[in-house]
Order: structure tokens, then C-alpha cells, then sequence
């Protein structure tokens, strides 16, 4: 089944569809979701030799999935105290039957309907070995007040590790920003699919460690309801991990033309060079303004290189455009823009060459903000191109500030790949792939230690080197993207969390690629 991220009211037809169409009773569903959750709960806190737990509980169905955790959890000889805040009068349907349950087994429970009561409470509370958190889930549409908003602090005060059912209380499960508060979660365990909010910033954080749980909706289900969000993993490339045939050589593994490098920033020409190279590409010819090229070729020796016309201080000129379209010729892809400047005369040049490129392209940086001022001019490119912005040049393309990206990042990226039908990659803390056809994909591999010069250079690079060898767009985009973060994380992990280079980045590329084929075979 396809990695889906759901939206909260996705979720929510998806159960309904589920116990109204293929029978499966709403109490089914809780049961087997407080069930692995208790089950996750005692592996990952299984160090302890006797468990307290304290269960706080709403009165929706988040609650009673706390219900049914607390009476798994008792009869496998647990210590476990219920809190629930509500009056018992108000708690029905499958809540209900389950808090029934844990009342005939005796399980402690303490309502909690008054700041008052919640005061007296919280040292008890806070003395549990761990603290399950069953107060709101994905219902939550408004910002937490009142007594709600007091059991978050506590629990958040207790200091103690706390298991979230479905998700953290006070996250919005679409945005993943706390509406007025949030739980800080050690381990959250949600149901059938992850939510946009857990993997999207800050929500991952408040999220802590996911686990995510088959409670027995069909898999047709998905279908029923489709999503249009995803998470990467390495199943939506896996074609780029195959082992080559013995036969392949440089002519059959793709060429691509860089144009990028100005006066003071060839290192950006240099890195995206070795993005091309180290993904695999066959063949490279880097073009860029002839004072550098001397520089360039001493950089990366296994490049061909290009000197093109330029202006007096060392940028591309607008007369490049016609070497360009003659360089194309026989090129698989056409990658513009790091390091290029944003003269007058490279704006033009790069406005001339989205139209009239005959290959692919993938633009980034200063080419990026070369169309900030039109970006229609993507609609006459002759092939789907594709975007790599970070925040800040997003916000100059669609012309927002970069608060409001942020604070909407896969509205402004779909929105932005749907109206000009391109493919776009929005960078930062997890990275965005949005199709043409609006379909989202969310990354979650990458690390602050990439907060770096020269980290996006190499991205464009890996892209439309994997363009290059003949992987489409999309496959080039999510392989790129998610090998990217990887060799990040590859480096934190084995040199520190910071201080690596983005050309280090680049160098772990084969070694990844080893493992790939290994799993592949």
C-alpha cells in the first residue's frame, strides 16, 4: 500500500467508510487500536521492572482508546490510574462501552471536571512511571482553552515520557502546529496512516517517536478515500538502485548540460558538478563564463567544460543563449542557475533559454529568481521543468513574503506545481515534492547539520543527473531528494551533527548506492 499521509477529515471518511460500508464495528477499530498501542507502549518502556501508568482521557474517542489501553495494560499486571476530564454523563458510544469495562475491572479513575480538580491531581500525575496521553485527538480544529489546556501543561510539567494516542493533544493533525498548546510527546502511536501534522515542522518534534499501526481498515479503503499526500521512501525509486549490466558504459548512463558558475561563485558550478557526477551520470559538460572556466575544469577534472560569453563584471550575457541551444543539442537535461548572478543581461538569458531549451530542465537559484518577476514564462517551457526553491526564493517566485511559505508550505508548493505544471521542490526541514498533478510528497530524511553553503547546489545537481540517465521527473525528484537527506544523516551520524561539507554530502553518494543494490538483490 502506498506511504498516504491523511488529512484529519480524510481519516475520519476513511473510518466511516470502513464501519458503514464494510462492516467493521467502530468498537472493533478502538479495540484494536488501544491493543498495539498498549502492546508498543510495554516494548518501548519494557525496561522498567513494574510500570505505573497514568492514563489521561477526553471524552471522545481518543479517550476511549486510553480506555482500552488502561484495561490491557492492568490485566498485564500493570499499575494504572485513569484520569478522565469530563463527567461521566458525557461520555458515550463506543467511549462509553469501554469505560465500562475498565470500571468493572476496578481500574482507578479519577474525573477531573474543574481546575480545582485537576490542581489536587497533578502531583499524583506527575509520580506515574509514564504518562498516555488520550485527551484530543484529530478533531481538534480550534485553539485548546480551559481545562484542557491545563492538562497539557501538566503533563507537560510531570517531566515524565509521554505515550500520545493517534496524536500529540493540541497538534493539528493537517499543519502540525499546536493550536495554542501541545503535548510533548516521547513515543506517539497513530492509527491505519501517519497525519500531515506528524512528519511537517514543529509537529514531528512534538510528535517524538511514530509508530504507526494496522486497526484492520481494508486496504481498498485507501482507495476509496485517496489521499493527496505521501511520505518518500526508497519504494518510489527503487529503479535508480538497480545493478547495472556489465556492458553499460558513459554513452548509455546520460549527459548533462550544467549552466551555472559567475565571477566569486564558481563553487556553486563545482558542487551541482558533483551532484550530477556522483548520482551516476555519464557524462557532464559545464558551461559557464570563460574567466572561470579555467577554474572549473581544475575543480572537476572529470567534467567537459564550456566558456561562454559574459558580461564585464564575470556574469552570463544574453548572447550566451545561442551556444546554449547548440550545447543542448544531444543532452539529456538541462540543469540553470546556481552560482549565475542576477545581471540584467543573465535574467534575460534565462528567460530566453526557459522558452526555448529543447531538453528538460531544472532550474534553481538565481534562475529561480530571475522568473520571479513572470513566472508564466514556465508555461511556454517545452517540457514539465523542474523547481528547486528554498523558502526565500519561493517567496520572491509566487511573490509572498517567506512567513507566509512557511507557514503553508504544501498549500504554496501544490499551488505552485498545479498553475504553471511543473515539478517543485520546496527545501528546509522537510522537503516537499509536488507533482503537476498536485500530489504531495513529504520527506523525512535530512538534518540541521545541512543549515550549509552549497547543500542546494548539490540537490540540483543529483536531480538532473538522475534526469539524465532517464528517470523521469518525479523519479528524479524523489530519489534526489530523499538520497540527499540521507547522505546527511549518514554524515551527523559518523563525523558530528554539524561542521560537514555539502561536497562531503555528495561523496557518500556511492556508498549509499552499494547498500541500495544490496537490498535490491
Amino acid at each position: 500500500m502506498k506511504r498516504y499521509l491523511v488529512t484529519a477529515d480524510e481519516m475520519r471518511r476513511m473510518d466511516r467508510v470502513t464501519i458503514e460500508e464494510f462492516g467493521i464495528p467502530g468498537l472493533v477499530l478502538m479495540e484494536n487500536a488501544g491493543r498495539q498501542a498498549a502492546d508498543i507502549l510495554l516494548e518501548t518502556f519494557s525496561s522498567r521492572a513494574s510500570i505505573d501508568v497514568g492514563v489521561a482521557a477526553g471524552r471522545g474517542n481518543n479517550g476511549g482508546d486510553g480506555f482500552v489501553i488502561a484495561r490491557v495494560l492492568a490485566s498485564r499486571g500493570c499499575s494504572v490510574t485513569v484520569y478522565v476530564l469530563s463527567s461521566r454523563e458525557r461520555i458515550t458510544g463506543d467511549a462509553l462501552e469501554n469505560l465500562a469495562l475498565i470500571e468493572a475491572m476496578d481500574i482507578e479513575i479519577l474525573w477531573l471536571t474543574s481546575e480545582a480538580d485537576l490542581l489536587r491531581a497533578e502531583a499524583r500525575m506527575s509520580a506515574h512511571d509514564v504518562l498516555v496521553d488520550a485527551l484530543l485527538g484529530t478533531g481538534l480544529n480550534q485553539e485548546v482553552r480551559g481545562l484542557y489546556r491545563m492538562a497539557i501543561d501538566i503533563l507537560n510539567r510531570s517531566k515524565k515520557p509521554i505515550f500520545s494516542v493517534d496524536l500529540p493533544s493540541g497538534l493539528d493533525a493537517d499543519t502540525g502546529k499546536p493550536l495554542g498548546c501541545c503535548v510533548q510527546a516521547h513515543t506517539t502511536v497513530t492509527f491505519a496512516f501517519p497525519k500531515i501534522g506528524h512528519l511537517l515542522m514543529p509537529g514531528s518534534v512534538y510528535t517524538g517517536h511514530l509508530h504507526v499501526v494496522d486497526i484492520g481498515i481494508p486496504p481498498m479503503v485507501a482507495d476509496r478515500v485517496p489521499s493527496r499526500h505521501a511520505w518518500l521512501g526508497i519504494r518510489d525509486f527503487s529503479d535508480v538502485a538497480r545493478i547495472r549490466h556489465p556492458e553499460t558504459h558513459k554513452g548509455k548512463t546520460g549527459h548533462c548540460l550544467l549552466v551555472a558558475g559567475s565571477r566569486g561563485k564558481a563553487g556553486a558550478a563545482g558542487l551541482a558538478g558533483r551532484g550530477v557526477l556522483r548520482v551516476g551520470a555519464g557524462l557532464l559538460t559545464l558551461a559557464c563564463p570563460a574567466s572561470i572556466q579555467p577554474v572549473l575544469h581544475g575543480f572537476l577534472m572529470e567534467a567537459m567544460t564550456e566558456a561562454l560569453p559574459e558580461t564585464p563584471d564575470g556574469a552570463l550575457d544574453a548572447d550566451a543563449l545561442r551556444f546554449l541551444l547548440k550545447l543542448a543539442a544531444g543532452k539529456a537535461v538541462l540543469a540553470l542557475g546556481p552560482g549565475i548572478g542576477q545581471s540584467e543581461p543573465t535574467v534575460r538569458l534565462v528567460r530566453e533559454l526557459v522558452v526555448e531549451c529543447p531538453i528538460p530542465l531544472v532550474i534553481d537559484a538565481d534562475a529561480l529568481n530571475a522568473l520571479a518577476g513572470d513566472p508564466s514564462i514556465l508555461r511556454r517551457a517545452k517540457h514539465p521543468p523542474v523547481l528547486t526553491p528554498h523558502p526565500g526564493e519561493m517567496a520572491r517566485l509566487v511573490g509572498v513574503s517567506v512567513p507566509d511559505i512557511q507557514g503553508d508550505r504544501i498549500g504554496h508548493a501544490r499551488k505552485l506545481a498545479e498553475e504553471y505544471g511543473c515539478y517543485v521542490i520546496l527545501k528546509g526541514a522537510r522537503s516537499l515534492v509536488a507533482l503537476p498533478d498536485g500530489f504531495v510528497y513529504v520527506n523525512t530524511t535530512g538534518n540541521p547539520g545541512m543549515a550549509a553553503a552549497g547543500m542546494g547546489d548539490v540537490l540540483t545537481g543529483m536531480v538532473a543527473g538522475f534526469m539524465a540517465q532517464g528517470y523521469g521527473q518525479q523519479t528524479s525528484c524523489a530519489a534526489a531528494v530523499y538520497l540527499h537527506g540521507l547522505c546527511g544523516d549518514r554524515l551527523a551520524r559518523d563525523r558530528g551533527p554539524r561542521g560537514f561539507l555539502a561536497s562531503e554530502l555528495a561523496d557518500v553518494l556511492p556508498a549509499l548506492f552499494l547498500e541500495l543494490e544490496s537490498e535490491r538483490s
